[in-house]
């Protein structure tokens, strides 16, 4: 049986946009629960992960800095790349005050288009930024958004990073955002072994929005010590491997 060039062409680009775009599924907690509890960010029972994205920000990162420290809880902050190296104190400071700081791309874009060699290019320019400004090597990778797609994955294993997404979120990026929103948010998916998604920046975000995330903190770590959870950094909670 002879095809018709064109059948091919079509065949062709379908299957190169289900490489791309297939993976952005895993945004659906549903379908990460089923098909891959690591990027759910499920480890250890008796631990939560804490995670903060899309800084580091001189307007509000210290005072996230400030709240973990007065709690004595240390967190992973993924960081993008390009804020990175506007202020490398500032990573500097996550590390020295005992964080572990990963990788959320060199800047915070939406995937419209297939792009692999650029997601190679860019996620090993902010792994290399982590590493050469920080002074530690990187063990995550969360994707602007959430989204993955197939030269996101794939970039993230070249650069030898783990992909991980979360479990319970804050949904504290709106204006409609305060404190009382973002802690019912994250507690209505809380459990033992999760991964809790917030943010310590607003560049992505509806301006102040951070301050919502940081007053909702306190009483968000008081439920889990309540709970009997311990809280960290998700280089101590043994993500399950997918």
């Amino acid at each position: 049986m002879v095809r018709h060039p064109g059948t091919v062409g079509v065949g062709a680009l379908a299957a190169a946009a289900a490489w791309h775009i297939g993976p952005a599924a895993t945004w659906l907690p549903p379908v990460r629960k089923i098909l891959s509890p690591s990027l759910d960010g499920r480890g250890s029972p008796d631990h939560v992960a804490l995670t903060f994205d899309d800084g580091p920000d001189p307007d509000s990162t210290p005072h996230f800095l400030r709240v973990l420290a007065e709690h004595r809880v240390r967190a992973t902050f993924f960081l993008v790349g390009e804020s990175l190296t506007r202020h490398p104190d500032l990573g500097r400071a996550l590390v020295a005050a005992g964080h572990e700081v990963a990788v959320h791309g060199w800047n915070h874009d939406r995937p419209w288009f297939p792009a692999p060699l650029r997601d190679v290019r860019e996620v090993r320019r902010a792994a290399d930024a982590v590493r050469r400004i920080c002074g530690t090597d990187p063990q995550w990778y969360r994707p602007p958004y959430g989204i993955l797609t197939g030269g996101r994955l794939t970039a993230a294993r070249r650069a030898r990073l783990r992909t991980v997404l979360w479990s319970a979120w804050g949904q504290d990026w709106t204006e409609r955002a305060d404190a009382r929103s973002v802690t019912a948010s994250v507690l209505k998916d809380l459990t033992g072994g999760g991964t809790v998604l917030l943010h310590d920046a607003d560049r992505w975000s509806a301006p102040g929005a951070w301050r919502a995330t940081l007053e909702a903190l306190p009483a968000l770590l008081a439920e889990c010590r309540r709970l009997g959870l311990r809280v960290g950094p998700l280089c101590e909670h043994d993500v399950e491997h997918g």
